[in-house]
C-alpha cells in the first residue's frame, strides 16, 4: 500500500511541477519555444541540485529532473499541437517519467519486496499508457461524430432547400406570361438557382 502512496505522490508531482506549460496556446510557436526553453533550463537546475546527492538519492534525483523536462516538452508540443494524438503523447511521457522514478526508487529495496515495487511501477505505467490511448480514441470518435453529423446537417439543408425550391417552381406554374417569368427567376434566387 506504501508503493501505491508514492506512486500517486509521483504522478501528482510530476503534473505540478511544469503546469507552467499549460500557459502555452494552441497554435502559438513562440508560447511553445519558451515553454521548451523554460524546461530545459529547469532541468539545468535540478540536475545541478542532484549533483550534491550520490549514490541512489542522486540516480531518482536525476531521473526526476530528466522526467519533468521531458513531461514539460512533451506538454508544450502537445499544447501547441492541441490534437487528441498531442495529449496522448504528453500523458504517455509523463507516465514514461513516473515510471522511470519509480524504478529508481525500487532500487532501494531487495529481494521480493523489489520485485513487487518493480511490476507496481509497470503496472502503474501499463495503465497510464492504456487510459491515454482510450481518451484519445474518444476524442478521435467524438470529433468523427461531430464531422458526420454536421455533414448530415448539410445534406439535410440542401435536401430541404431542394425541396422548398421545386414546391415554389410548382406555384409558379400556376401562372402565365411574364408573371410566371417573374415568378420563377424570384424562386430562383430565393433558392440559390440564378
Amino acid at each position: 500500500m506504501r508503493t501505491s502512496k508514492l506512486f500517486t505522490a509521483l504522478v501528482c508531482s510530476a503534473g505540478l511541477a511544469f503546469a507552467a506549460t499549460a500557459g502555452a496556446q494552441v497554435g502559438n510557436k513562440d508560447a511553445r519555444d519558451m515553454a521548451v526553453k523554460q524546461a530545459e533550463a529547469q532541468y539545468k537546475a535540478a540536475k545541478a541540485t542532484c549533483d550534491a546527492l550520490s549514490g541512489n538519492a542522486k540516480d531518482i534525483c536525476v531521473e526526476d529532473a530528466k522526467g519533468k523536462e521531458k513531461i514539460a516538452k512533451a506538454e508544450a508540443y502537445a499544447t501547441f499541437e492541441g490534437t487528441p494524438k498531442a495529449r496522448e503523447s504528453a500523458r504517455i511521457a509523463r507516465a514514461d517519467a513516473v515510471y522511470e522514478v519509480a524504478k529508481e526508487k525500487c532500487d532501494d529495496l531487495a529481494g521480493n519486496p523489489k520485485d513487487v515495487c518493480v511490476k507496481e511501477a509497470k503496472a502503474v505505467h501499463v495503465k497510464a499508457k492504456a487510459d491515454a490511448k482510450v481518451d484519445r480514441v474518444a476524442s478521435d470518435a467524438r470529433r468523427d461524430s461531430n464531422e458526420r453529423v454536421a455533414e448530415a446537417k448539410r445534406e439535410a439543408s440542401s435536401d430541404k432547400t431542394e425541396a422548398d425550391y421545386k414546391v415554389a417552381i410548382e406555384k409558379c406554374d400556376a401562372l402565365a406570361g411574364d408573371t410566371k417569368d417573374v415568378c420563377v427567376r424570384e424562386a430562383k434566387t430565393r433558392y440559390g438557382r440564378s
